[in-house]
């Protein structure tokens, strides 16, 4: 294809083999895949040499890189292509380049841009408080407004949800989120890079593996480090104990929503199982300390092996019990089906990814189409029920979770203790180059991108969690559905707030 050149999943490539189209041609470029059913992996601005740079790396079957030079701004795509408008407003937020004609040009976490660049926000907001700012009002005699957030009842993360609502009806949901903005992306920039695991595992606490696991393989990548066999299959085995914990949570969770609290309760615990297991391959609960660059920091023996493997064949019956349970009640189904629907146009239009995505008949599954440690050679989970809705969202996790236990125990029988410990030390990473890594995590695609200078320092690293591109699934699912059912699809998502916030 013009303009675009194919990489793989954890290639180096150099900087110079990037094409350097006009930004006209890029523009053109990025327009024609997506509506060629393409999607958007990364696009995002950076400074190089005085001079505004973007980056988009796509996807259809495979990976595409393209870059371009650009002004203080450009066209935006938005109005032709919804794929792009978080990340065009990303770009005007962080380095002050306008996207021009963007119907719905906001902030997305509220920060002074990386570059002093004058507010391209016409002063319609205070940059440093979110929320402050015209939200979108549906005019009419019978219209109000609710407002949540964005403290919450619960001890969860900030976030602001606005309804228009006629009577119970929503007709538009505004989600704004930016209120724990940490300067992530920045900071990776900055530190030693023995910390880059640390605040990788924190970018979204219970997606500490999908995460870690993305920067890693992006360092190993760039300091040409050897990953074993062995390594390879505990940390696919951790990515997968994340997926089923989390799913699992979920399932418990929506259960509460329905006030079915028998499988919430037996949820809940379940889950507990699976952290616990997590805690047996590293010694953390979320998984923390296991994934380094070139390998794992503790080893499986044949002990956690057996305690592992155990443990799944005590839990997978309890589990499908369970699940039986939760998916025949009547009750249940009248509360699930037909709830908090994404259409599949809407969906593709969107770009969403993970199980919201799959719920409405999009199969991508990056363990499938771009397949990273050993995943190559294992089968894909294969989803009956797609409808978009509530019912759709939960019965994808319940066909995951029984996929994940069948790929464990795959693992486990094929697994060989022939590694040795790893520690974060300080490696030579190559120079002018560019890695993307993408990985499916319990959510959905999380991406990271690492560009170096002539130096090998690490010029701008750039992150992506599934939640970039799944809020906007959430406020489309409440679009005629009443205002109670809100708690309901908002757990059927569940997205990330920090991992939004970043």
């Amino acid at each position: 294809m013009a303009n675009l050149l194919k990489i793989r999943n954890g290639q180096v490539v150099p900087r110079a083999d990037i094409p350097d189209c006009g930004i006209d041609a890029f523009l053109q470029t990025l327009l024609d895949f997506l509506q060629d059913d393409g999607y958007v992996v990364q696009f995002f601005g950076y400074r190089d040499g005085g001079s505004n740079r973007f980056l988009a790396v796509l996807r259809n079957n495979e990976l595409y890189v393209t870059g371009t030079k650009v002004g203080d701004s450009f066209p935006s795509l938005t109005r032709a292509n919804n794929k792009v408008h978080m990340f065009e407003r990303e770009i005007a937020e962080q380095y002050g380049i306008k996207p021009e004609g963007h119907p719905w040009l906001k902030p997305v976490r509220y920060h002074a841009n990386y570059t002093g660049a004058q507010d391209i926000f016409n002063n319609n907001y205070t940059s440093d408080i979110p929320g402050n700012y015209e939200y979108f009002r549906v005019e009419g005699e019978s219209v109000h407004e609710v407002a949540v957030g964005p403290v919450h009842a619960g001890i969860i993360e900030p976030g602001h949800f606005r309804f228009q609502c006629a009577g119970e009806e929503v007709l538009h949901l505004e989600i704004q989120l930016g209120y724990q903005h940490r300067g992530v992306e920045k900071m990776l920039c900055e530190v030693a890079q023995k910390r880059l695991p640390i605040i990788c595992e924190a970018i979204a606490g219970d997606t500490a593996i999908g995460h870690n696991l993305c920067s890693c393989q992006a360092l190993e990548a760039l300091a040409m480090l050897p990953v074993g066999r062995g390594a390879s299959l505990v940390r696919m085995i951790a990515l997968e104990l994340e997926r089923i914990a989390n799913h699992i949570g979920d399932l418990g969770a929506l259960s509460g929503d329905v006030a079915f609290n028998p499988p919430a309760a037996y949820f809940g615990r379940i889950r507990g199982e699976f952290l616990n297991l997590l805690q047996v391959l590293s010694g953390n609960r979320f998984g923390k300390g296991l994934v380094r660059p070139g390998g794992i920091a503790h080893i499986m023996g044949d002990e956690h092996r057996r305690l592992i493997a155990d443990k799944i064949a005590e839990t997978t019956s309890e589990i499908k019990n369970v699940c039986d349970l939760l998916f025949s009640a009547h009750t249940v189904q009248a509360r699930f089906e037909q709830t908090g629907t994404v259409m599949p146009a809407t969906a593709k239009e969107l770009g969403l990814v993970g199980y919201a995505g799959r719920a409405c008949g999009i199969s991508y599954d990056a363990r499938v189409a771009f397949p990273s440690e050993l995943y190559k050679r294992l089968p894909a989970c294969a989803h009956p029920i797609t409808n978009g809705d509530v019912h759709s969202r939960a019965a994808v996790r319940r066909d995951e979770i029984f996929h994940s236990l069948s790929l464990i125990g795959t693992m486990l029988e094929g697994y060989e203790e022939t590694e040795r410990e790893v520690r974060m030390l300080q490696h030579s990473l190559a120079p002018s180059s560019m890695v993307v890594t993408v990985n499916e995590a319990w959510r959905g695609e999380v991406s990271h991108c690492v560009l170096t200078d002539a130096n090998g320092a690490i010029q701008r690293y750039k992150i992506k969690d599934p939640s970039f591109h799944n809020w906007t699934g959430l406020a489309m699912s409440l679009r005629n559905q009443e205002i109670s059912d809100f708690p309901l699809c908002n757990k059927s998502f569940n997205l990330s707030y920090c991992g939004f916030d970043l």
